[in-house]
């Protein structure tokens, strides 16, 4: 399938760990991580490494809609006055549960490497996200991961900043995930790279940009009940067929492994 993606590719940063297939894969995979991938947003989860786990009233009312990443850089500058290291993030990290079935579908993708081209795309950050999917065991499934660049300073503060910038009207100033996934696309289609499907793996709202732009043969799996759930339903009432690809909600991502399988199934 051929698909034509505006923008020009991405520079070398934030690749996750390549493996190595005699054939090149059949569908790209795209996941979210917050509450897709982990079943928290790692956001609110790393606060438990501050005193008291909690965030002085003060800056939590610095937050502003669509700000979201500046707000943390607030966060993380407080949690490293008060003497939180890396080591108190890297546990909290390790420690947050996947979601419901995610290692039923990270099982069954580690079995069919070969024909799935898996990408993370996310709005947390990139240390966090290597965290937790090393303490999961998952890491090596992914060819690219982009996240917000994220590090500790010589102070060993956490340090976080925004991951590009962009014109979407729909998304946070700091990333807009249809401008990475279409500059992706267009990246690999230089490089030869013919995906027949793409299935697209989320929750939020900035989620449901992205899979706005998939077409009829791909497959959207919104979390149940989440935003990017009620948004595609709401899309489908207001201009029914606007939103092109498949839509098949999830609760737990063991559903989202079956309906792969059954793709498989239908290709042999």
């Amino acid at each position: 399938m051929k698909r034509c993606c505006e923008g020009v590719g991405l520079p070398c940063l934030f690749k996750g760990v390549g493996m190595a297939s005699p054939r090149p894969p059949k569908y790209l995979l795209i996941f979210d991580f917050d509450e897709t991938i982990i079943n928290e947003n790692s956001d609110d989860s790393i606060v438990r490494a501050a005193p008291g786990q909690v965030i002085p009233e003060h800056i939590r009312q610095t937050f502003r809609e669509g700000f979201y990443n500046e707000y943390m850089q607030r966060v993380l500058a407080y949690m490293g006055d008060q003497g939180v290291k890396m080591v108190d993030f890297k546990t909290v990290y390790e420690n947050i549960p996947l979601s419901p079935g995610m290692p039923d579908l990270f099982q069954f993708l580690s079995k069919n490497h070969e024909l799935f081209e898996i990408i993370l795309i996310s709005d947390a950050n990139m240390f966090g996200i290597e965290c937790s999917l090393r303490a999961a065991g998952f890491y090596s499934l992914f060819r690219k991961i982009f996240s917000n660049p994220s590090g500790f300073d010589k102070r060993g503060y956490f340090t976080l900043g925004p991951y590009h910038s962009h014109k979407c009207l729909d998304c946070p100033a700091n990333m807009c995930k249809r401008k990475i996934l279409t500059e992706y696309l267009a990246e690999r289609a230089q490089e030869e790279a013919e995906f027949e499907r793409v299935f697209y793996v989320g929750d939020g709202a900035n989620d449901f940009c992205p899979s706005v732009t998939l077409t009829s043969a791909d497959v959207a799996f919104p979390r149940k009940g989440y935003p990017m759930h009620r948004m595609t339903q709401e899309m489908e009432k207001k201009q029914p067929g606007a939103f092109q690809a498949t839509v098949v909600p999830w609760e737990s991502a063991a559903e989202v492994a079956r309906y792969l399988q059954e793709v498989l199934k239908k290709k042999c």
